[in-house]
């Protein structure tokens, strides 16, 4: 049987496989690379990184995160594209030459002068590179998105805290996490800048959007959905997308099949999938009880990207993603792997107008897991 159907909680047998507690007194010089787009890691570099810069402030470490999937970084394809979008031509050409090979030569060759800043940091909105002298850059300042009547995302303006904002769950008929059919694939890497409109009409979807912006807004460093939550079962997950929304009049992309229009494309920017259960503990689950407001941190992981004048920015929250996230029965039981199929129940769940996503800078991340595990 597989390890993780017995293990299905972050108790020992996971936390001894943690590379993390381990990054101390680090005397080589660190080059910690990884891709905005890598659906099998993104957690990996970003908290490498991080736990190097705590445990060991005076490391010599430097943080490059480019427009990547998995491993892309290591790889030319020419036009650098990530399912339907575009960022540009010999990325990593540009990063093997100007950074790759410029840290190697200083630190293993004695040759040249050590000009990489502390993070080279791809804006996967305005499509170029950005140095920072640390990250999460501290001198940016948070942007707070709270969810207001008829699908309007307020920004830096609080909504009134009795809102309420409810939909029902069918694990039954789970939400697709694809605009488009596709076969199985050993780990999905398309939907990660993917069109969300598919997902933005369905009833078990809250779609947030802000009006059209009429200037740029850079999100830089991580986001953090608080949400206070309530629901009729014992059980749920949370879904929630941070998503660039672009101009009716975009053009499209010369790449893209003809049937792909990029005006009002919603492009997914940045997720995370919280499973409830693990709100106070990721080794000690417990259930919910119906009907109490309860709440629920979301880290999704640090982003760059600049949602330009003319776009909007949206946020949606929904509670199955499937067959990318296994499907939470959404009663609470001991050990979801060996749920029976009459556990799997509808949910009504509300999401209250108290809830917040904090997005930009640094934010209490990084310890909210530690105190976790």
């Amino acid at each position: 049987m597989e390890p993780g159907v017995e293990h299905p909680n972050y108790d020992e047998f996971w936390q001894k496989r943690s590379i993390l507690p381990h990054l101390k007194d680090i005397k080589p010089a660190v080059l910690t690379v990884g891709g905005w787009f890598d659906a099998e890691d993104l957690f990996g570099p970003i908290n490498i990184y991080k736990t190097i810069q705590h445990n060991d402030p005076d490391a010599k470490s430097t943080i490059v995160m480019g427009p990547w999937t998995h491993g892309g970084w290591s790889r030319e394809r020419g036009k650098q594209t990530v399912n339907h979008i575009y960022f540009g031509d010999s990325i990593s050409t540009f990063f093997q030459l100007e950074m790759e090979k410029a840290f190697f030569d200083y630190y293993l060759k004695d040759e040249g002068k050590m000009t990489l800043p502390e993070a080279y940091m791809f804006d996967t909105g305005l499509k170029e590179w950005k140095k920072y002298d640390e990250w999460p850059p501290k001198d940016v300042e948070t942007t707070s998105f709270s969810f207001g009547k008829n699908g309007k995302l307020l920004m830096n303006t609080a909504t009134t805290a009795d809102a309420e904002f409810s939909y029902v769950s069918d694990p039954a008929k789970p939400v697709p996490y694809r605009s488009e059919i596709e076969g199985l694939t050993f780990t999905p890497r398309n939907f990660i800048t993917d069109d969300q409109r598919h997902a933005s009409y369905r009833p078990d979807v809250l779609a947030f959007k802000t009006d059209v912006l009429e200037e740029d807004v850079t999100i830089a460093g991580e986001i953090l959905a608080q949400l206070v939550v309530s629901m009729t079962g014992t059980d749920a997950d949370f879904v929630v997308k941070l998503i660039d929304v672009y101009p009716d009049d975009h053009p499209n992309y010369e790449h893209n099949p003809k049937n792909i229009k990029m005006g009002g494309y919603q492009q997914l920017v940045r997720h995370e999938v919280f499973r409830g259960r693990f709100r106070d503990s990721y080794s000690e689950p417990k259930p919910f009880e119906p009907g109490v407001p309860t709440n629920v941190t979301v880290p999704l992981q640090d982003v760059l990207h600049t949602f330009k004048k003319g776009h909007r920015i949206m946020i949606q929250i929904h509670s199955t993603w499937f067959p990318y996230i296994d499907r939470n029965p959404q009663k609470y039981v001991d050990n979801i792997y060996k749920a029976d199929e009459d556990d799997f129940i509808k949910s009504e769940i509300t999401i209250h107008g108290m809830s917040t996503v904090k997005a930009g800078g640094d934010l209490p991340t990084v310890e909210l897991i530690r105190k976790k595990d």
